[in-house]
């Protein structure tokens, strides 16, 4: 089974954008929260469908 993965560049774009980049930076994704991982998965996957419908 072939999964796709998120790029570095926009797991740090949705970090951003959901305001624990600063988080991630100092203390490492381990540090992030699950409630924040869950928002960083529907974000990637809301970015990928809009892609899709492009």
């Amino acid at each position: 089974m072939n999964r796709a993965k998120m790029s570095e560049a926009l797991k740090h774009e949705i970090a951003k954008e959901l305001g624990v980049y600063e988080t991630v930076k100092n203390e490492g994704w381990g540090s992030v929260s699950s409630r924040n991982c869950g928002n960083m998965v529907s974000k990637a996957i809301e970015i990928a469908e809009r892609s899709l419908k492009k």
